[in-house]
């Protein structure tokens, strides 16, 4: 356990921040990278079923419309991401009320059992994907959630650690990229899938060896309520700006398959570069994520100055900086993702990656800073599940392009585009929260002045 004392305390506190970092690089958010998974899946049949022989021409040329298939494993994807999210709020009761090691012991169950379930399913189980990736996601996220607690063990640099393991659980979803790249050297996927489940080992090592029983705390300045945190104004547009930013991400990974097939004219050649290159940007994340972190840090160790803006206050307004770049992120991203042309999706790659590692670190570090540490595991959570509900709009919006866009998601994207300024609001409204403070203490000195002369007089 964590509590014990002697030299080697530093030791054990690295040690546990290393092995943290690989656990939520090598596992936890490996379904993100859903579509280097769905190469994989197609080749083997799955959904097959619901491809259809179309006769059109002339010459009554014969094609295949395979667009039933992808809409299902879109719906898979759906389906995942939700109960990723929405999961969340009891998962986070569950860790503030049993602690670290019940919790952890509960996703170490489930993510075995869904990589077990992919090992064994195939293309006539093709139904075991809706269970086994949602297994797996739920089971990726508790290990994020029990790991972003070490932040507290080292104070001067606790926002860039939390962002740090949220770069890492965006990183871990090249894992399914390697997958892709093992399978087309002759590895199967049942293979993969029980390496993955062999290795649930090391998730037990850790947790009977490294992590604590209960929690990791953090010294608190106050202990407001869970309902006042809830009904306050930065939860509701903590919520929004998450909410719009993963809709947006979501609905990107969920059909970026038939995306790239559609500005690709089917060549599946290209398809898979493509894919592979979106896979290769997502193992940046751990290398971007910090920089947010950093960025919230960047006051720690200085003196304030006499006068100055309380610790918290200073946390918040290092944190609104990170906002409103993680907003700009969004907006060049989603611009980037309406544009037709196929070379310029290489940049989108590249700024979805950067966003998505600001995106879940910066939501971590900023309920870290704006509310009571006891409350965490529980506002982390419901934040999560509601915006997995905002989530569940990708679908429509997707069978929205398939029906009456005929295909053409130009529409859908502007709209989703305009929908990313609302993001905008949190970090102002943050800004001028903070002035309105400094101006409050300034006010509030000024007239302690006026007194202390006065009473010279």
């Amino acid at each position: 356990m964590l509590g014990c004392g002697g030299g080697g305390v530093g030791l054990r506190y690295r040690l546990t921040l290393a092995t943290g970092l690989v656990e939520c690089l090598c596992f936890a958010g490996v379904v993100f990278g859903w579509a280097s998974l769905v190469f994989v899946l197609k080749t083997d049949g799955y959904f097959t079923d619901l491809c259809v022989n179309l006769t059109t021409g002339p010459n009554s040329t014969v094609e295949t419309d395979c667009s039933g298939q992808d809409e299902q494993f879109s719906l898979v994807f759906t389906v995942t991401s939700f109960m990723n999210n929405f999961l969340t709020l009891p998962n986070g009761f569950i860790f503030d009320r049993f602690g670290t090691m019940a919790t952890r012991l509960l996703g170490i169950c489930l993510y075995t059992t869904g990589t077990l379930m992919v090992a064994f399913s195939s293309s006539a189980l093709s139904m075991l994907l809706f269970p086994a990736l949602s297994f797996i996601a739920v089971g990726g996220i508790l290990f994020l959630i029990t790991n972003i607690q070490v932040g507290n063990l080292f104070g001067s640099h606790r926002s860039t650690i939390i962002t740090l393991y949220n770069g890492a659980f965006d990183s871990s979803s090249a894992v399914f990229l390697i997958i892709k790249v093992m399978y087309e050297g002759g590895v199967s996927l049942r293979s993969s899938f029980l390496i993955l489940s062999v290795c649930s080992v090391i998730h037990l090592l850790r947790t009977f060896f490294l992590m604590p029983n209960t929690h990791i705390p953090y010294p608190l300045p106050e202990v407001a309520s869970f309902r006042s945190c809830v009904q306050s104004w930065f939860f509701l547009w903590h919520l929004v700006w998450l909410s719009v930013m993963q809709l947006r991400h979501y609905l990107f990974i969920g059909t970026l398959n038939p995306m790239l097939n559609r500005l690709a004219d089917n060549n599946s050649a290209l398809v898979s570069q493509y894919t592979n290159a979106f896979a290769f940007t997502q193992l940046c994340g751990v290398l971007c994520a910090p920089w947010n972190g950093l960025i919230m840090d960047r006051h720690k160790g200085k003196p304030l100055a006499p006068g100055g803006s309380h610790d918290k206050e200073a946390d918040l307004r290092s944190s609104s900086l990170s906002l409103f770049l993680t907003s700009l992120q969004c907006l060049l991203f989603s611009i980037c993702a309406s544009s037709p042309l196929l070379p310029l999706q290489y940049l989108t790659f590249i700024l979805q990656v950067l966003n998505r590692s600001f995106l879940y670190g910066g939501n971590a570090a900023f309920i870290s800073i704006a509310f009571p540490g006891v409350h965490f595991g529980k506002l982390y959570g419901l934040v999560m599940s509601l915006s997995a509900v905002v989530s569940l709009l990708q679908y429509p919006c997707f069978a929205l392009v398939k029906g009456a866009l005929g295909g053409d998601p130009f529409y859908v994207n502007i709209a989703l585009t305009l929908l990313t300024l609302l993001a905008f609001i949190h970090p102002i409204n943050i800004f001028y929260h903070c002035r309105k403070l400094t101006n409050q203490r300034e006010d509030m000195a000024g007239g302690a002045d006026i007194t202390l002369a006065e009473a010279k007089m």
